[in-house]
């Protein structure tokens, strides 16, 4: 159960990082409240995984699904422009988070 839950909460830490670029330094009212919701629920969950798994794991696993899912977003967005180093370094993080995950 820690492990769904670390996930979700990883994958909350991409909505909010999105609704923090939406919001316009929090001028814009719907984007400011999805942030902080997401912010709220994804250290919320983050906290419960905690509980059961090892803190350097349970961090570097919710800031690696965060980050590639926020870079990930970013580039289908065109946000961000895509090339293959960034793929193939955003597939390293992804390795290593379930290589995380195999020695837990």
């Amino acid at each position: 159960m820690a492990w769904l839950v670390l996930v979700l909460s990883g994958m909350l830490e991409a909505v909010w990082a999105a609704a923090l670029d939406r919001s316009e330094g929090f001028t814009r009212l719907a984007p400011s409240m999805v942030f902080l919701v997401a912010m709220v629920a994804s250290m919320a969950g983050l906290a419960f995984a905690m509980r059961e798994l090892p803190v350097g794991t349970a961090y570097a696993v919710w800031v690696g699904i965060g980050a590639v899912l926020t870079v990930a977003y970013a580039m289908i967005t065109g946000i961000e422009t895509v090339s293959l180093v960034k793929l193939l370094l955003l597939g390293g993080i992804v390795g290593c988070v379930i290589g995380l995950k195999l020695v837990s």
